[in-house]
Formats: structure tokens, sequence, C-alpha cells
């Protein structure tokens, strides 16, 4: 009995011991890859932009106001396996709330790593694109390192750099920051409904620069706030003085999310981060640890029984022996011998 009870706790530790790889290996891809390609991770986020000088701004120059609105929404459909679809819209309004650049985008990517991707027809603003690095999702468990950052707006990826931990609203976050100097560039669509074929036509080129800093919460990989300084220019070479080229300004100013589209990040990224690491972290762990004392526990039923067993072999029999006859001598038997010699003596 004690060595099938033993057996049935063996038998428990290794199941619970296989299975807490699985749950992170096997059932967490898929959980979040599922959660990613449904409507739960629809999410609409603003930015605003104040005394900013953009192209078509009645305003003018260093006046202006841009509202850019960004808007994902999960294609399940064309999500598969580990891999999830996003559509997403940019769109820019000025200070009459008239849109100057709108800027479609495709996006696939790994659900746990958040690689990119290269299927699904990923695109910006209908063109075949191949995205590179992390873009409106960064992966589950970030790391304090370097990563790459794609800008929807030129279709370019450049360095992120990790620069430190903070408390943001209750949370802890990741810093990073990206400086890029200026950079020759093409953008699907030009603020003010500029057509880039035209641009292209008249030998101008688009320039840029911009610090950007994001602030992205480690264990679901969520940007709880975004700002940065952006400068574009349309540039016009001259050949005698390339050093000197005309400068048309597009856009310069300050952008940075609204509080009230970080406070909805922030409340999203607590409330995932508790199963998360659950279902990471907790839950295998807590298996490990239930298969140890399983097994623990079958080593210790498997010793007391051994030992009942050799002390069961130890104790000798307890039969009265045997007559002079070789016969088994019975109880009754040895009183009837007992008493022979004292009625003997009796007669003499």
């Amino acid at each position: 009995m004690r060595r099938r009870a033993a057996l049935i706790l063996l038998a428990s530790a290794a199941f619970c011991v296989a299975l807490a790889p699985l749950l992170r290996e096997y059932v967490f891809p898929r959980v979040v890859a599922k959660t990613l390609a449904s409507d739960e991770a629809y999410r609409v986020t603003t930015f605003t932009a104040d005394n900013v000088t953009l192209v078509g701004d009645p305003r003018g120059p260093g006046r202006g106001k841009a509202t850019i609105v960004r808007t994902i929404r999960p294609d399940a459909k064309a999500s598969d396996g580990g891999t999830v679809v996003w559509d997403v819209g940019l769109v820019v309004t000025n200070s009459a709330g008239t849109v100057v650049t709108r800027i479609p985008e495709r996006y696939a990517f790994d659900a746990v790593t958040g690689n990119p991707d290269d299927c699904c027809a990923e695109s910006v603003d209908g063109k075949p694109v191949a995205h590179v690095g992390v873009g409106d999702k960064w992966p589950y468990f970030v790391r304090k390192r370097a990563y790459h950052h794609f800008d929807p707006y030129t279709g370019t990826a450049a360095p992120i750099d990790y620069r430190g931990t903070e408390k943001f609203h209750g949370l802890t976050v990741y810093r990073f920051t990206q400086d890029v100097p200026w950079t020759l560039g093409s953008a699907p669509r030009l603020p003010g409904g500029i057509d880039a074929a035209q641009i292209e036509q008249a030998g101008m080129e688009r320039w840029f620069t911009l610090t950007r800093t994001i602030l992205v919460e480690p264990v679901t990989g969520t940007p709880v706030y975004e700002e940065e300084r952006r400068t574009e220019e349309l540039r016009t070479p001259h050949p005698e003085d390339p050093a000197n080229p005309g400068r048309f300004v597009l856009f310069d100013g300050q952008v940075a999310m609204t509080a009230a589209s970080s406070d909805d990040l922030v409340a999203d990224a607590k409330g995932q981060k508790a199963w998360l690491l659950f279902l990471h972290d907790r839950l295998p762990l807590g298996l490990v640890a239930a298969g140890l004392l399983l097994l623990a526990a079958a080593l210790l039923t498997e010793y007391r029984g051994r030992r009942a067993a050799r002390a069961e072999e130890a104790t000798p029999d307890a039969s009265p022996g045997e007559g002079a006859d070789g016969r088994p001598v019975e109880a009754d038997d040895t009183l009837v011998l007992s008493a022979v010699p004292a009625a003997r003596a009796d007669d003499g």
C-alpha cells in the first residue's frame, strides 16, 4: 500500500515539474497572442503640440497647434499562432482641426518578443515596408538595453537607449531616449498634403532630427508615456553651395502624450502586470515547488515502507516449538507434559 502511494506521489511530482516549462514556453505565448489580436488591444492614444511650426497652420510659424491621434485596430483574422497583426492609423490635425497628415500602417510582430514579422502585407501608407525594431508594441519583460525603434513618419529605425529606472504614477518604468541627428528620410505623406512625388521631381529632400523619450512598463511592454522634440525640413540643394541648401520648415515643436491617454495606459499596464507575472513566473515556480515537495513525500513514503518491511522480517516466530517426536507442541500438550512429573512425584 505504501509503495502504491509513493508511486502516485512520484507521478504527481513529475507532472508538476513537466507542466511548469510548458506554461511558460507554450501556454504563455498563445495566451498573450490571442489577447493582442483581440478587441482588448484596441487603443486610441492622443498627443498634442502647442506653439509649433506646422506647415499649413493658420496661426503661422511658432504659434500653431498639432493634435496627433494614433489608433490601433487588431486584425484577428490575419493574426496566426504567435504572430499578431495590427492596423495602425496616425492622423495629424492643425489648430483649425484640418487634417494635414494621415498615415495608415500595417504592422505584424511576434506577440512575446515584439520583433517584426515580415508577413501579412506589412506596409506604411499602402507601400510595402519591412519594419525593423520595436514600434507600438514592445516585448514582454523588457530588458535594460538598447533597442531599435521604428518611426512610421520616415519609415526608418534608429537605436533607442536605456537611461534608467524610475517611478511613474505608481509603476516602475524604464526610461528610453532616442537622439536622431539630421537624417535624410522619405515620408509616405508630407504634412500639408504635399505630394511626395512632386517634391522629389523638384529635387527637394526631406530631412529630420528628433529627440524622443519613452517610459515603458517592463513586464507588459506598455509605453505609458512618450514625448519628443522633432524638426522636419524640405531642403533644396545648391550645387554651388552644398553646405547651405534652401530650407522650408515642415514641422518644428515639442510633442507629448496627453495626461488622459497616459493615465489609460498606466491603468492597462497595472491590470495586465499581475496576471502576466502569475502565468509567466509565479505559477511555473509554484508547480516546480509543488513537484519538489511531492518528490520528497514520495521518497519519505518509500523509505518508511521499506523500514517497516525490514522490521517485520527481523521479528522471530512466536510458535511454541516441537515435541520429542517432532510434532508441533500445542498449548494443551504443554500443560499435560508439565503435569506428568508432578503426578510421578506424588506416587513416590
